[in-house]
């Protein structure tokens, strides 16, 4: 939930002062925008707390009523006024026009910059992500929990953590199976549409759809593509982010509770927990946990890729310990890496293997991303067996792709198709590497400093991007690294 109005004014340090809109104090602030513009609403989205001096006001006649109502027409939270800049105080046809169109007014002090504004805001939003993140991660470890005790627990857990909504579990046919609340169960007749639509795709999707006043989201549950059931959730607005981060959890734990029991699709229920592992979606760090840790190798554990080849998945099925699936058009292995899987595989197989570093369950999809980056490398370079220990660390290692050196490539171009090339890499090379520093710039390049400024400026010249931009000259200083290592 974004802070709101009455949040930012009771920030000391800012000295704003309410002039109109007692009663908005709750509006929610999305951000800052600062405009001199008498119509500023074609570069606004809605929801922001516009700050301005009123610059243009005293130049020309600016229709106060004309501009408060096209800024509540787009949605604007509220209106900051800063005095003693142009204006001593608020002009008086503003504060008629606020009260008029009951769009909130404040007047911002002089000793407060603007800036000041937009990075407390800025802080609030930060805390409200944190906070809800926080929150979700504590509620994901409850869900896993419930699973311990089945599908329904589940539903029930899922339902305490949406209080104004329904949570509904459906079988393959559309029937209800568990509702949380029980009433929730009379929704299932209103879906039975829909449902069988998503039965009638050739690969699982979910929905979201509205009816009675309510958004409705419907997913779609098993795993490697079969269809074991539905979970449908309702609630008055449309779910946010930590809402369906939770949704998502508790469909991948219904999905593995519904194949369990089924000897004939015990493959697919490996599967699907590899799957839900390595993609963060359950973990098993917890103390709630531990019967579902037990069952699985033991840590440290390594995550293997390699091709889909026949040959890796009958090994896969032949391993006596881990988890062996396909994820995302890879042969994925999960194992202890006291038995070296990886090893095992690239002698059976031939190659190409990718292997991760021995990591612990908590790390499962940093390991999963560093074996697919250890399979690009093996396939790159024709090797049977590649481990992530191997490769380059930092930044410049997760570059070291094909993807990365093409970007890095691509990014320097104008540089190096220059005819001057040599000297203009080497000169934006030391300026870069001396943060911008003239003299220790040109002393490393052995030229003098006028020298290095008429090579920069001409850079400047010929890259698309601002060489004053922090973002902008770390990509070029890892593109200089990355064709540096080619």
């Amino acid at each position: 939930m974004p802070p709101s109005l009455g949040a930012i004014l009771r920030t000391p340090r800012l000295q704003l002062r309410l002039l109109h809109g007692t009663d908005k104090l709750d509006t929610p602030v999305r951000w800052v925008a600062v405009s001199e513009l008498t119509d500023p609403t074609p570069y606004l989205e809605g929801g922001e707390l516009l700050l301005t001096t009123g610059m243009r006001w005293t130049h020309e006649m600016v229709d106060a009523r004309a501009y408060v109502q096209r800024l509540v027409d787009r949605g604007v939270a509220g209106l900051g006024f800063g005095i003693g800049v142009v204006h001593e105080q608020v002009p008086s046809t503003l504060v008629d026009a606020v009260a008029e169109y009951g769009l909130p007014l404040i007047a911002v002090p002089r000793p407060t910059p603007f800036i000041a504004i937009g990075k407390e805001v800025s802080r609030m939003l930060a805390r409200e992500e944190y906070e809800g993140l926080t929150k979700a991660f504590a509620a994901q470890r409850q869900l896993t929990r419930a699973a311990l005790q089945g599908a329904e627990a589940v539903v029930d857990r899922l339902g305490a953590e949406l209080p104004e909504g329904w949570v509904l579990l459906l079988a393959p046919d559309g029937s209800p199976l568990h509702a949380r609340p029980a009433q929730a169960a009379s929704h299932a007749a209103g879906l039975a549409g829909e449902l069988r639509r998503l039965q009638e795709l050739r690969q699982p999707a979910s929905v979201s759809l509205s009816a009675d006043s309510r958004h409705i989201t419907v997913q779609p549950l098993g795993v490697a593509g079969r269809v074991r059931g539905f979970l449908a959730v309702g609630a008055p607005r449309a779910l946010g982010t930590e809402e369906r981060t939770l949704l998502n959890a508790a469909s991948s734990l219904l999905s593995l509770e519904l194949e369990r029991g089924d000897s004939a699709v015990t493959d697919r229920l490996r599967g699907g927990l590899l799957h839900a592992l390595v993609r963060g979606a359950v973990t098993v760090t917890g103390p709630e946990a531990e019967a579902l840790r037990a069952a699985l190798p033991a840590e440290p554990v390594v995550v293997v890729a390699a091709d889909p080849s026949p040959a890796a998945v009958s090994w896969g099925r032949g391993a006596e310990e881990g988890l062996a699936a396909v994820v995302d058009g890879r042969f994925t292995f999960l194992g202890s890496a006291r038995s070296d899987p990886a090893g095992s595989l690239a002698a059976f197989t031939g190659g190409p293997v990718g292997v991760s570093e021995e990591v612990g369950y908590d790390a499962l999809p940093e390991a999963l991303a560093q074996a697919e980056r250890a399979l690009e490398v093996a396939q790159r370079d024709a090797a049977a067996l590649v481990r992530h220990t191997d490769l380059p660390g930092g930044f410049l290692g997760l570059l070291d792709t094909p993807a990365g050196t093409g970007m890095a490539q691509r990014l320097l171009a104008p540089l190096r198709e220059h005819r001057a090339s040599a000297d203009l890499l080497a000169s934006l090379r030391a300026y870069l590497a001396a943060s911008g520093r003239w003299d220790a710039a040109a002393e490393s390049l052995g030229v003098h400093r006028h020298t290095l400024r008429y090579r920069i400026a001409r850079i400047r010249e010929l890259l698309p991007g601002d060489l004053d931009d922090p973002d902008y000259r770390a990509e070029l200083w890892l593109a200089l690294r990355m064709t540096e290592r080619d």
